[in-house]
């Protein structure tokens, strides 16, 4: 389910289509104010367009990989700047990835980020399970464990600015129901988790050179410790390459599964491992 009523969002190929329509003497357009989740006819004229009973200005300044969305009396671009700038960026496929500092949080190369999600999410088999999401970012896994039937899904999210992004794209699903989403810092927080609470488990987490506490022999204890036997966890590493890294991140997480009571195997971009 997508987030109801966050406005419209405009990227630079919809203001263009948009302006080219107004400028051709049309009065609607056939267009996507929500990042391709959905078409609406939209009004236009010379000095901007009209959706749900408001009229819009066109923004002055509508950059290429940037979002804007509508702050009362102007577009502004869905970014935030604390510490580390924090975005969300727009892609061919629909669904927003977001960047931090640059550095691209999502796969959209060669595949939409959501559909990664859903084939990702497909390997622990969520129907009928209790999910930890232990890096919610935009919460694609979730929405994905939630439409495979999962049962009910405990996200965590460290970075407050990646929550607001959350607020503002379609895309991400609604807090609420089978989704909990917290605040924190699941490297401190699964400590507090009772043992064998959760069915699977789908472990996202950051670069290992930003959060190397999550890739962990104690994180990976603790995520068995809170798993069921025989549940299974997908955990994400990325491929870097190991000629330029000097590192191979996907063995190095399978031996530590391996000692805190996984059976690993590698899968895509991750490791889908096996609680024993």
């Amino acid at each position: 389910m997508a987030h109801p009523g966050t406005g419209p969002l405009l990227t630079a190929s919809v203001l263009a289509r948009l302006r080219a329509a107004a400028a051709e003497g049309l009065r609607h357009v056939d267009c996507s104010l929500d990042l391709e989740r959905s078409t609406q006819r939209v009004d236009v004229d010379t000095a901007g367009f009209s959706s749900a009973g408001q009229h819009f200005p066109y923004p002055t300044v509508c950059k290429d990989r940037t979002i804007y969305y509508w702050r009362g009396e102007a577009f502004e671009p869905v970014a935030r700047f604390q510490g580390s700038l924090i975005k969300l960026v727009p892609t061919d496929w629909g669904p927003p990835t977001f960047e931090i500092d640059g550095i691209k949080m999502l796969p959209t190369l060669h595949v939409s980020p959501y559909a990664d999600a859903e084939r990702k999410v497909a390997l622990i088999q969520p129907r009928g399970k209790r999910v930890l999401d232990t890096c919610g970012g935009l919460g694609y896994f979730a929405a994905c464990a939630l439409s495979g039937g999962a049962l009910a899904i405990s996200s965590f999210e460290k970075n407050q600015s990646v929550i607001w992004l959350r607020g503002l794209n379609p895309w991400s699903p609604v807090v609420g129901g089978a989704l909990s989403l917290a605040h924190a810092d699941v490297a401190a927080q699964i400590r507090t988790l009772p043992p064998l609470s959760f069915d699977a488990a789908l472990h996202d987490p950051p670069r290992f050179g930003i959060a190397g506490e999550l890739y962990s022999q104690d994180f990976y204890d603790q995520l068995a410790r809170v798993l069921v036997r025989k549940g299974r966890l997908f955990h994400y590493t990325g491929t870097p390459n190991k000629l330029t890294s000097g590192r191979d991140v996907p063995q190095e997480v399978s031996r530590r599964l391996v000692r805190a009571g996984f059976k690993p195997q590698l899968a895509g971009d991750g490791v889908l491992a096996v609680k024993q």
